[in-house]
């Protein structure tokens, strides 16, 4: 899945409710505001505060995303890593890891190869690039982490 750079907080909650099950009504009913009301949070309209970070946060658990984290973590030049829950990691999870790691990496490399096309990476381009070179290297840090949770020694008798 090809995530968008989202530059602003209204682009990262328009994300957010674009992909949230039932739109803005669902959204606006799972925070139990009103339809209005919630729009305005949302978008940030007539003068009113956005929603709260655990409001975000509590809409992004319900869809599975994650473009408020990495829209902070961008914000300071750095990348949003979800840390894996041990119980859920396994042989399987960690070969599916490894292959949303290299499709990201051909994500890359296809947004190079389109790019050079022309002979050139203009700017735009660029932002592309080092877009899904972040997303690579984030996921590919998460199965790092992964791999050592899920193999790292037990120790006996609390050593």
């Amino acid at each position: 899945m090809k995530s968008p750079i989202l530059e602003t907080r209204k682009d990262v909650m328009s994300e957010i409710i674009r992909s949230y099950a039932g739109g803005r009504e669902a959204a606006a009913a799972r925070l139990g505001m009103k339809l209005k009301k919630f729009d305005n949070h949302a978008y940030e309209n007539a003068g009113c505060s956005p929603l709260n970070d655990a409001q975000v946060y509590l809409l992004e658990q319900d869809c599975g995303t994650h473009h408020f984290p990495n829209y902070v973590a961008a914000l300071y030049g750095g990348l949003f890593v979800p840390v894996a829950d041990p119980e859920t990691l396994d042989n399987v999870e960690m070969y599916a890891r490894s292959v949303q790691v290299a499709a990201k990496r051909g994500c890359v490399d296809q947004a190079i190869a389109k790019a050079l096309e022309d002979g050139s990476i203009s700017k735009e381009e660029a932002e592309l690039i080092l877009n899904a070179h972040n997303l690579h290297m984030a996921a590919r840090h998460a199965e790092v982490l992964a791999a050592i949770d899920l193999y790292r020694s037990k120790s006996v008798n609390g050593q």
